[in-house]
């Protein structure tokens, strides 16, 4: 509408904030400040590098930083180095958009789950508000996920119609996560509030 372009940026408040790796043009990955940062992209549970291309935990080290510089610093992102050169005919480094959080991962029947895998699914759909909540507990011994998703202000009160966009959603969680999760629609201000950071998961399931 305004006519602008934008551009994704990556920062820190622990790196001096934004400029940590920047798009160019091209918008193929946001270049890396290579002569203000060593990047490494790790295992995030044996610390060991993985290869370019392979998604892994981000750790940066400060090169110019005199009064808190700051070596190997984990930062808990989830992403990946992306391989070859940018058309653009930078030589820095590309980091892919970020994939989560290593410390926000979820297992569920073995398989790995990032909260902001579901987030970006409901994002997509119009009629949903941006609060919701997944549960994981036991039931008959076996792990189990729900998700609890705020509609916006009017709440469809068609059945046939909710019903149908909640087997879309579960659709393409399902393809998304590979879990089948139970998806719940209720209306506006339902889900519990907490002040700071949402809690978006409650984990209730039996320890053996």
């Amino acid at each position: 509408m305004l006519g602008v372009k934008a551009y994704n940026s990556f920062g820190m408040s622990e790196m001096c904030g934004p400029g940590v790796a920047f798009e160019c043009p091209e918008q193929n990955g946001m270049h890396i400040w290579e002569d203000y940062y060593i990047v490494e992209i790790v295992n995030p549970d044996t610390l060991e590098p993985v290869p370019d291309g392979e998604v892994g935990e981000l750790v940066l080290t400060t090169l110019k930083r005199e009064a808190m510089p700051l070596l190997r610093y984990r930062t808990r992102d989830l992403t990946r180095i992306l391989p070859g050169e940018c058309p653009c005919g930078r030589h820095h480094l590309r980091l892919d958009r970020m994939k989560g959080r290593s410390d926000d991962m979820i297992i569920l029947k073995g398989v790995n789950i990032f909260p902001i895998q579901i987030e970006t699914i409901l994002m997509q759909f119009q009629e949903l508000a941006s609060d919701y909540l997944i549960t994981l507990e036991t039931v008959d011994d076996n792990d189990a996920m729900t998700v609890d998703v705020e509609m916006k202000d009017l709440f469809i009160d068609d059945y046939a119609k909710l019903q149908a966009l909640t087997r879309e959603i579960t659709r393409q969680l399902r393809d998304e996560i590979l879990i089948t999760p139970r998806v719940r629609l209720v209306p506006k201000n339902t889900l519990p509030k907490s002040e700071g950071k949402a809690v978006r998961v409650v984990d209730t399931r039996k320890k053996y």
